[in-house]
């Protein structure tokens, strides 16, 4: 069983940045073979879930027309841990952003809790 854990979430303003972080937690043999891709999604109040970027297993990125040129994502192989750099943040860039992992990038069957962003103008 792979359990994902993200965490890096807060408050800050309009302008700032954040880093959000997504850990897989499990046996090891089980997290390389049921994680290929994973993807950053959020959702915000009355809104509905909205993907942000995604990154496999090559290393391809993909990201959300919103959030192209100020969001990042990448990867840490030895600790099993995804990242998502986001500058230059918006007030609509609040919401709940959780993280899904999967054999493929559409194969999201493992979700981690969710960590709430939150940009204040």
């Amino acid at each position: 069983q792979v359990q994902l854990v993200e965490s890096g979430g807060g408050s800050v303003q309009a302008g700032g940045s954040l880093r959000l972080s997504c850990a897989a937690y499990g046996h090891t043999y089980s997290i390389y073979n049921s994680i290929y891709c994973m993807t950053w999604f959020r959702q915000a109040p009355g809104k509905e879930r909205e993907g942000v970027a995604s990154i496999g297993g090559d290393g391809r990125t993909s990201y959300g027309d919103s959030v192209k040129g100020r969001f990042t994502i990448s990867r840490d192989h030895a600790k099993v841990i995804w990242y998502l750099e986001m500058n230059q943040l918006k007030p609509e860039d609040t919401a709940m952003y959780y993280c899904a992992a999967g054999r493929t990038c559409s194969d999201n069957n493992y979700w981690g809790q969710g960590t709430q962003v939150t940009v204040s103008s």
